[in-house]
């Protein structure tokens, strides 16, 4: 009895904040600001079909780490964004809330080394077929970081 409580109080947390994303209108404007970036820095759609996994973004910790529901912290590979009290750390954050808050992303993760040294899942970032890893670097929100070994080779992204 107790355990069907905490079930429907729990599925009722869940619809009131989806209810809440939904309604915070992140959605309508980071369409069209996602597609602004696309347009501007010639970023090319995705047809990948074989994502490793997929869920929706809840919770944005800075411009290259996002909480997923269904996989949990994941940190966005091959790239590095400001820091807290750092030059371009809002801008990356908020442009990583508008194209990922309150939607499903479809991830990649690196198979070569599935996650880094504080435990976040390793992965390219898919919304809408694109990829949000070259997003943030074309958008100038982040810098290269490659670290070996990685399945992705993100100066690829740049060319």
């Amino acid at each position: 009895m107790k355990s069907k409580i905490v079930v429907i109080g729990f599925i009722a947390l869940v619809v009131t904040i989806s209810g809440c994303i939904e309604n915070s209108g992140l959605s309508n404007d980071s369409n069209s600001n996602l597609e602004d970036n696309i347009s501007n820095h010639n970023l090319k759609i995705s047809n990948n079909s074989s994502y490793d996994a997929n869920g929706l973004c809840y919770h944005v910790v800075d411009g290259d780490t996002i909480d997923v529901d269904t996989v949990g912290r994941i940190r966005l590979v091959g790239i590095n964004t400001p820091e807290k009290k750092q030059p371009g750390y809002l801008e990356a954050k908020n442009f990583v809330k508008k194209a990922c808050l309150g939607k499903e992303v479809y991830l990649d993760i690196d198979n070569a080394k599935h996650y880094d040294k504080y435990g976040r899942v390793l992965a390219v970032v898919y919304v809408n077929g694109v990829n949000i890893n070259n997003a943030l670097l074309k958008g100038g929100y982040a810098n290269i970081m490659y670290i070996r070994p990685s399945e992705f080779n993100p100066y690829s992204w740049t060319t």
